[in-house]
């Protein structure tokens, strides 16, 4: 077996939460400098739309700036409830108090790492989707929108980014939910450079796999099925996942770190057609990060949607939006099973005969 599908000795779990730490900073001084979300929350609670629509976005980076401020602790929420300051926003980040910090965190609200994520949040668009000259939008595929992905150099560097991740966590996925004797056909769709399905592959010798993604992605997955040992297993499709049909009858198939990059109504619609592509009993895999139900934390997590919100056009999402995606698409739910890097699997399969 390569090394690169061994499971790691150490947890590289830190690193992570540190490279995106930044993200704390941007949200916060925001918040504070730009939204004033405190000041405009002190007077009463209010629901989530009433807060959006008081600072001036749309449900989704509101979803994304709340959700890091009530785990940050600066939001709770009451027996109704509606959103309210903690005592620690009340005493320091109101203007005018004895203990006011806000003018201290003031100091960085005209950054350009802040001001970036401010016209993030305002305009809920993801960065690269405005300027052509940007180079496009890594993991956007719509009319309009030049996507990094279909340009063969930027694909290649950005897909071999991702599998720096990928390689750490694909083994802790093969072991932690492995698919059972009985599958013979995976379809890992959005499956970049493969290394899932190959992690898969290595651990189920009767599997056969099919990695579904964009044309010059599957260029660096070629290459890395034949270094795994398992290019006479694995079929490279070519395709967009959201416009072209995909192979149906499989045992699995597998969403990893994908719908994140997407809005709900994207979510539900992929999640139904990977549903469609099922056998009888077969089983769909959404192999991603999950907020809290109640959308409060755990902060590593809100950190991250906002890094996938600066550059995508999705977020985190939690277990109970996953969940009803997996019901209304008609699959009986399994429990979670944490794998690595704050990842987890969410399974749901599909009816029998």
């Amino acid at each position: 077996m390569l090394e690169s599908l061994i499971p790691p000795a150490i947890d590289p779990t830190p690193i992570f939460e540190l490279y995106r730490g930044n993200y704390a900073t941007e949200l916060l001084c925001a918040a504070s400098g730009h939204f004033h979300v405190f000041e405009k929350l002190a007077p009463a609670p209010q629901a989530l739309p009433e807060l959006a629509q008081a600072i001036g976005v749309v449900r989704r980076p509101a979803i994304v700036l709340i959700t890091a401020l009530r785990a940050m602790g600066l939001i709770d929420t009451g027996p109704d409830q509606r959103l309210r300051l903690s005592p620690l926003a009340r005493q320091h980040l109101l203007p005018g108090g004895a203990h006011d910090v806000s003018a201290y965190l003031g100091m960085a609200a005209q950054s350009p790492g802040v001001l970036e994520m401010v016209k993030r949040l305002r305009s809920n668009r993801p960065a690269g989707s405005e300027e052509k000259e940007s180079g496009g939008v890594a993991f956007i595929y719509r009319n309009g929108i030049d996507s990094a992905m279909d340009d063969a150099q930027s694909a290649r560097r950005l897909t071999l980014a991702l599998a720096g991740r990928a390689k750490v966590v694909a083994p802790a996925l093969a072991r932690e939910y492995p698919l059972g004797d009985d599958a013979r056909l995976l379809l890992d769709v959005g499956g970049g450079t493969g290394i899932y399905s190959f992690a898969y592959l290595q651990t189920h010798p009767k599997l056969r796999a099919i990695v579904f993604d964009r044309a010059e992605v599957l260029k660096v997955a070629h290459e890395l099925a034949e270094t795994h040992g398992v290019a006479d297993r694995v079929e490279l499709r070519a395709g967009d996942m959201f416009a072209d049909p995909l192979p149906d009858d499989c045992d699995a198939v597998l969403l990893s770190n994908i719908l994140h990059d997407w809005d709900e109504p994207e979510c539900a619609r992929l999640v139904s057609k990977c549903a469609a592509a099922l056998r009888p009993e077969g089983s769909l895999l959404i192999h991603d990060v999950f907020l809290s139900d109640a959308l409060d934390g755990p902060l590593p997590i809100a950190l991250y949607s906002a890094a996938l919100f600066s550059v995508t056009e999705g977020r985190a999402y939690s277990g109970a939006e996953y969940r009803r995606w997996l019901s209304d698409a008609g699959l009986t739910l399994g429990p979670i099973v944490p794998t690595l890097v704050h990842c987890g699997v969410l399974t749901g399969r599909a009816p029998g005969k």
